[in-house]
């Protein structure tokens, strides 16, 4: 890996079939410990149940208000500066119940590839 400054404005956004916008932030073989995305939830909007093989997530919340579920575990209230760590394979969703966007940074250990993705609904 060579030092080097990836900037979000340089990326495009794209809607999932998650019920999500994605921005991939960082997503290179050049790095492949780490990915860093933005996703963005519509008001009122909850993404699909999903899971990821392999991959650990954590997702940081930097904008909005969420309700989280992971794994069997009751809904969770997050906000700004929250963390949610996912670990591999466990069952995930996040539903916007704020007044704004909620975004959040998705950063995956390794770096996350398509087919890790498992849709569950």
């Amino acid at each position: 890996m060579r030092p080097q400054v990836r900037y979000e404005a340089a990326c495009s956004e794209f809607d999932t079939a998650e019920r999500c916008a994605i921005l991939e932030i960082s997503n290179h073989e050049a790095d492949p410990a780490v990915s860093i995305a933005r996703a963005r939830v519509a008001v009122g909007g909850t993404t699909a149940w999903h899971r990821l093989r392999g991959t650990v997530e954590r997702y940081l919340i930097t904008r909005g208000r969420g309700e989280v579920e992971v794994g069997d575990r009751p809904p969770a209230a997050v906000g700004p500066g929250d963390v949610v760590l996912i670990p591999a394979g466990v069952r995930q969703r996040i539903r916007n119940i704020g007044d704004q966007d909620l975004v959040f940074h998705a950063i995956c250990t390794p770096r996350f590839h398509p087919e890790c993705y498992e849709a569950l609904e």
